[in-house]
């Protein structure tokens, strides 16, 4: 293989017609715009037997014309390939053309391998700057190579038959929807705002009603709004409620009954440094406390057992204790996904004049569905991976101010 080839081959230049015939080291200057560069000099010729225009075997070559291509970076070094292309001139039609090449498209100066590069960049959500800065390039070029690779898509091919709705803060203080699938986690839709009319507009003009009557269910946290609209978008989906959320809302109220009890205590006493100091002991499943092994507890500074401590508190208190014995059940009944001891929790359960009997009569509102939360395995889990994710976009991008390229980013990472 020819020296030619190999700085082809390594430049991952795979035109045949494109012949190197220098290489240049152009070192740093003191100025900030100039950095280490490679300079590929290279001429780009083939033979052409007829015009493009009126066809004619009347081609002759006219000369040359340079053209600056941005390569791809390789070890942290600047690479642009100084083209010469080959002009022809036809002399029937009297019209000039150059020679072609698949490395760039038509009046553009990256390469596609350099907006490859961009692009896997762009796929580990890192922010266009820092992109701009590894692959050689300005962030502007960042940003117009994002919207060449990715469109919004109008929709997906086929609705999943299990849906996961949620929202999450877009730009500034905006609230958008998104939707996932519960199975293969494949990002459904992200629209600009969580509105009924938005999402019911959404899917209504996107998907047939029989296509949206496959579908089985839909998880939703306790948002009245969502539910509101479910069934008259898809008539027979079961509407799950997220079981995080349902322990979430009783574990808020378990945390504002123990509050509510420090402002009452003596900062000094026993009970007070355990509700405040250790509260996390409070929020583990009754089998994981291990009554038999002595623990050595920071607030009190003490040796004591898990359970002993809880009971401490649970004997001095009963109308904590009330709520703590709600807790401890709902979790358990959901943990074992036992949807008949859940409803006789529900049921069964007697006011005790905290929060705890909202959340208990939020719970009986939507029992059918927390009900539902039992029966299937489905959850927001892999919604809230991706809003975790599009978290930290937002993060390392420092924020974004258009929410249309906000979206694209999105659509990088779940491409």
């Amino acid at each position: 293989m020819s020296q030619n080839n190999f700085i082809l081959s390594l430049l991952e230049i795979k035109d045949p017609n494109i012949r190197i015939t220098d290489v240049i080291d152009l070192p740093a200057s003191n100025s900030a715009d100039q950095e280490h560069t490679k300079l590929i000099k290279a001429r780009l010729s083939y033979p052409i037997k007829r015009c493009r225009h009126c066809g004619f075997a009347t081609v002759v070559k006219n000369g040359f014309r340079k053209a600056h291509v941005r390569l791809q970076s390789l070890n942290g070094i600047r690479y642009e390939l100084e083209l010469w292309k080959q002009r022809y001139y036809c002399r029937q039609c009297q019209t000039t053309f150059g020679a072609t090449t698949n490395l760039t498209a038509n009046n553009q100066t990256l390469s596609g391998q350099l907006k490859n590069q961009i692009m896997e960049f762009a796929k580990e959500g890192l922010n266009g700057k820092l992109i701009a800065r590894v692959c050689h390039c300005s962030p502007s070029s960042v940003r117009r190579t994002i919207k060449e690779r990715i469109k919004p898509h109008y929709r997906m091919a086929k609705l999943p038959q299990n849906l996961c709705f949620d929202e999450f803060r877009s730009v500034k203080s905006i609230m958008s929807f998104i939707c996932c699938d519960s199975e293969t986690h494949q990002l459904v839709a992200t629209l600009h705002d969580r509105l009924s009319p938005s999402i019911i507009d959404y899917f209504e003009n996107r998907y047939s009603k029989k296509e949206r009557a496959q579908v089985k269910t839909v998880v939703i946290d306790l948002n009245a709004q969502y539910q509101s609209f479910i069934y008259r978008l898809f008539p027979n989906a079961r509407i799950i409620i997220d079981r995080f959320h349902i322990v979430q809302l009783v574990g808020r109220a378990l945390d504002n009954c123990r509050v509510n009890i420090l402002k009452l205590l003596d900062k000094h006493t026993r009970e007070y440094k355990l509700l405040k100091s250790q509260w996390k002991l409070f929020h583990l499943k009754a089998t994981e406390l291990q009554p038999e092994k002595p623990v050595y507890l920071r607030g009190i500074n003490e040796y004591m057992t898990k359970q002993n401590a809880v009971d401490l508190v649970l004997n001095q208190f009963p109308q904590f204790s009330a709520v703590y014995t709600a807790y401890q059940e709902i979790t358990a009944a959901l943990y074992k996904r036992d949807s008949q001891r859940l409803t006789t929790i529900l049921s069964q359960y007697q006011n005790t004049g905290t929060e705890m009997d909202t959340a208990i009569a939020t719970l009986n509102k939507n029992q059918s569905y927390v009900i539902n939360s039992t029966q299937f395995e489905f959850s927001n889990g892999p919604l809230e991976g991706i809003n975790r994710r599009i978290k930290t976009l937002k993060r390392s991008c420092y924020g974004f101010a258009n929410q249309q390229f906000l979206f694209l980013r999105i659509n990088c990472l779940f491409a």
